[in-house]
C-alpha cells in the first residue's frame, strides 16, 4: 500500500485509477478499525511519524464525493462518512458527538457533545467531553481525560510533521489547547487554560533553577498557565507560557480530578 500511495502523492493523476483508489480506502478502513496509525510509539519512548498515511488521508478528499447525510432530522452535506456501530465498538456516544470515518476509538471510549476528526486514534478508556475537539491524526492515549473545551490540533501537511501527542492517564483541564506536535507526557495534568504550542516556553520552576522545554511536557508534570516578559520594540510586555509547579504524587489516582492535582502542588483554584 504503501508503494502505491507515494506514486499517486507524486503523480496526482493516478488518482483517478481504481487501483489507487482501492489502496485510499483501504488505508482509511485500517485506520478506521485502529490496525493502522498516522503516528506509533516505540520501545524507546519515541514516536514514528508514517508520513505515507498522512498522504492517503489528504488524497481521501478529492477522491470522495459530496452527499447528504441525514441523521433524523438533522442533515449534513460533506465527502466524509460519519462513524458508526457504536455498541459493537464498546463505545458510548452521548448525543450531539461526532467521529468520522477514519477515526479509531477504542473500546470503552467516551465521547460527550464532542468532534473526532479523521485519522485520530483515541485508546480504551479515555473521555472526550463537552465540545472537546480531537483533530485530524491526534493520538490519545488510554485514561485520557479531555474536559470541556479542550482543544487537541490536527495536523495533515506538512506530511513529516509529528501530530499532537496525548500520554496515556493525562488530565487536560477546560479550555486547554494543545496544537503543533506537542507531546504531553504520560499522567500530565494542564490546568485550565493551559495554550502549547511548538513554540510555547514550558518552564519548570520546582527547582532552585527554571528549566526550559518546548513542545514537550514530562511525564506526570502539573501545568498551569503562566507569562514571562518579553522585549519589544515598544517596551516591555507579558507573553504566555505554562509552568510546571510540581509532579504528580505516586499516590494520586490515574482518575484524580484536577482540583485535587492542583491542591497537592498549593494551587488556589
Amino acid at each position: 500500500m504503501k508503494e502505491i500511495i507515494e506514486k499517486a502523492w507524486e503523480d496526482r493523476s493516478l488518482l483517478s485509477t481504481s487501483e489507487v483508489q482501492n489502496t485510499i480506502n483501504a488505508v482509511i478502513e485500517e485506520l478506521d478499525k485502529g490496525r493502522l496509525r498516522v503516528a506509533q510509539p516505540n520501545e524507546d519512548g519515541s514516536w514514528t511519524v508514517n508520513d505515507w498515511v498522512k498522504k492517503a488521508v489528504i488524497m481521501y478528499f478529492p477522491i470522495r464525493k459530496m452527499e447528504t447525510i441525514e441523521c433524523g432530522p438533522m442533515e449534513f452535506y460533506d465527502k466524509m462518512a460519519l462513524k458508526t456501530g457504536y455498541e459493537a465498538l464498546g463505545v458510548r456516544v452521548v448525543p450531539h458527538a461526532v467521529a468520522r470515518y477514519g477515526a479509531y476509538l477504542a473500546k470503552g471510549t467516551i465521547l460527550m457533545p464532542s468532534y473526532v476528526n479523521i485519522g485520530a486514534y483515541v485508546d480504551s478508556g479515555t473521555m472526550v467531553d463537552t465540545w472537546a475537539t480531537v483533530g485530524s491524526c491526534a493520538q490519545i492515549g488510554k485514561d485520557v481525560h479531555l474536559s470541556g473545551g479542550v482543544g487537541i490540533g490536527g495536523v495533515l501537511e506538512p506530511v513529516q510533521a509529528a501530530p499532537v501527542i496525548i500520554g496515556d492517564g493525562a488530565f487536560l483541564g477546560s479550555r486547554c489547547i494543545v496544537v503543533e506536535g506537542v507531546r504531553v507526557g504520560k499522567e500530565a495534568v494542564l490546568g485550565a487554560n493551559v495554550v502549547l504550542t511548538a513554540s510555547s516556553k514550558i518552564i519548570d520552576v520546582t527547582g532552585p533553577e527554571p528549566v526550559e522545554y518546548k513542545g514537550f511536557v514530562p511525564e506526570r508534570s502539573v501545568v498551569i498557565p503562566g507569562t514571562i516578559p518579553k522585549e519589544f520594540a515598544s517596551g516591555t510586555y507579558q507573553v504566555p507560557c505554562a509552568l510546571i509547579i510540581g509532579k504528580r504524587k505516586p499516590s494520586t489516582d490515574l482518575k484524580t480530578s484536577l482540583n485535587d492535582a492542583l491542591r497537592e502542588n498549593n494551587v488556589s483554584i
